[in-house]
C-alpha cells in the first residue's frame, strides 16, 4: 500500500526543479506525476495520466459489480425457466452470465469513466486553472515525511496540498 502526497506548484520551472530534486532522492520517476492546465509545456515532467486524472478505476469498478450482480440475476432466471438440456437447471448458465455481466459492465461504465475527471483532484481545478502545476508522489508510507521535509525545504515556492492512502490499481 501506498500513500500519495500532492503538492501545487507555482511554474513549469519549479515543477522541473522539484523533479530533479525527486529523483535524486531515489524517488522513481514512474511514482511521479504533474497534471498541469490544458495547453501548458510540460516538457521534462512525466505527466498524468488517465489513471491519476479521470475516474476510470472508481468507474469500471462499480461496473463490474452492478454487471455481475444483473448477469447473475439474468442467469439465474434463464437457468431456472429456460434450461437447454432437460427439465434441470443449468446453473453454469448463471455463472457464464454472472462472469460476462461483469466483464461488460466493467469495460462500458470504463468507458464513461475515462471522460470524467478524478473527484480526489477536484479541490485542485482552481489552482490548476490558474496556471499552477500539480506534483503527486506515490510512496511507501516510511518514505512521506523525508520526502515532504525534502519539498518544503527546498520549495518553499511550492504548497501542500495533502495525503492520502493509495491502492494502486497498476503497479
Amino acid at each position: 500500500m501506498k500513500r500519495r502526497i500532492y503538492w501545487l506548484m507555482p511554474d513549469p520551472a519549479s515543477a522541473r526543479r522539484a523533479m530533479h530534486d525527486l529523483v535524486q532522492a531515489r524517488v522513481d520517476a514512474a511514482h511521479i506525476h504533474f497534471a498541469g492546465p490544458e495547453g501548458m509545456d510540460m516538457r521534462g515532467l512525466h505527466a498524468a495520466n488517465a489513471w491519476q486524472t479521470s475516474d476510470v478505476v472508481h468507474a469500471a469498478e462499480s461496473g463490474l459489480v452492478i454487471g455481475s450482480a444483473v448477469g447473475c440475476a439474468v442467469g439465474l432466471v434463464a437457468a431456472l425457466l429456460f434450461p437447454v438440456l432437460g427439465e434441470a437447471p443449468e446453473w453454469g448458465t448463471a455463472v457464464l452470465l454472472a462472469v460476462l455481466g461483469g466483464l461488460v459492465g466493467a469495460w462500458s461504465a470504463s468507458m464513461i469513466g475515462i471522460s470524467i475527471p478524478s473527484p480526489r483532484l477536484a479541490r485542485f481545478d482552481g489552482a490548476i486553472s490558474r496556471g499552477q502545476i500539480l506534483l503527486m508522489v506515490d510512496l511507501p508510507p516510511s518514505r512521506v515525511p523525508a520526502i515532504v521535509a525534502l519539498l518544503q525545504s527546498s520549495h518553499p515556492e511550492a504548497r501542500f496540498g495533502g495525503e492520502e492512502r493509495l491502492v494502486p490499481a497498476l503497479p
